[in-house]
């Protein structure tokens, strides 16, 4: 009786020390499986480099917003300072630093890049077109990988002439991925830091950011039809104005039926629902 006791014990025993083994291994796997991502997007964020403009002025990751030479050149761009004049204008001879030529030679599907000063944020955007959520857990290569890409799904264009456009990216706790969203938490990070900048292929857009908030865990596109201009300016209202008691937001902005929205989706740090940093088109200029 002892020994068949004894027995049950021992086995067990083994079958902890085997779940304890396996959820270690997953653990280290997991962090392996992070460590590579991060070094992925870092060595494909080199194509993210310094270019020279037509005057001569220098443009950097560093400098995003203008020039390190004359803030307005010979084509008309203008400082930062002046981008709320300057909404949807298109102007020539803007340098971007992105290579969308090598970017689509690793994979077809990045056509946007992201990026947003003082942040962990300066990624490629991917769209697939026969999985919406197949960045969810996939890398820029196309292999499996926990912390994902920045996506967006096919119910928005790729070409930001959506009202709203939203790109999804997860929390994660590296810092990685959409998880430096949440420094928009902070009041004097939200009002130092205004812009989000887009680049398309010949493309740089510059959102100004209206407002950062949690929100509850509802598929934006779906459940509304911003098609519908009641339901757009009710949108326009809340982006303004969250329901959420942890909100920033920016004064002076004004938003109309011809506003292009960005909506950057992430998980909350605890709890159910999602974080949303939406921001404004205030200028779209074209790149040589």
């Amino acid at each position: 009786m002892r020994n068949k006791k004894n027995a049950i014990l021992i086995s067990i025993i083994v079958v902890f020390a085997l779940i304890f083994v396996g959820a270690v291994g997953y653990l280290i796997y997991g962090m392996i499986n992070n460590q590579s991502s991060e070094d992925e997007y870092k060595s494909i964020a080199s194509s993210f480099a310094r270019g020279v403009t037509d005057d001569g002025a220098t443009y950097s990751p560093d400098n995003p917003e203008g020039y390190t030479g004359n803030l307005e050149n010979k084509s008309g761009t203008t400082s930062p300072e002046q981008v709320d004049q300057t909404v949807s204008v298109k102007v020539n001879n803007v340098d971007t630093p992105v290579s969308f030529d090598e970017l689509k030679a690793q994979n077809s599907d990045i056509y946007a890049w992201i990026y947003i000063p003082d942040t962990n944020i300066n990624y490629p955007v991917l769209q697939n077109s026969e999985d919406d959520n197949f960045y969810l857990d996939h890398n820029v290569y196309k292999n499996y990988s926990f912390p994902g890409a920045i996506y967006t799904q096919s119910c928005n264009k790729k070409d930001w002439t959506d009202r709203v456009t939203v790109l999804y990216g997860h929390n994660m706790a590296s810092g990685a991925m959409f998880a430096n969203l949440h420094m928009f938490a902070d009041s004097s990070f939200f009002d130092s830091h205004p812009y989000v900048y887009i680049y398309g292929e010949n493309r740089k857009l510059t959102y100004k950011i209206v407002s950062a908030s949690s929100y509850d865990n509802r598929h934006i596109i779906n459940t509304f039809d911003f098609r519908d201009d009641d339901v757009f300016k009710s949108w326009l209202d809340n982006a303004k104005n969250p329901h959420s008691m942890y909100r920033n937001v920016r004064s002076g902005i004004e938003l109309n039926m011809d506003s292009k929205m960005i909506v950057l989706s992430t998980c909350l740090n605890s709890g159910s629902g999602r974080y949303l940093v939406q921001g404004v088109l205030v200028k779209d200029e074209h790149t040589d």
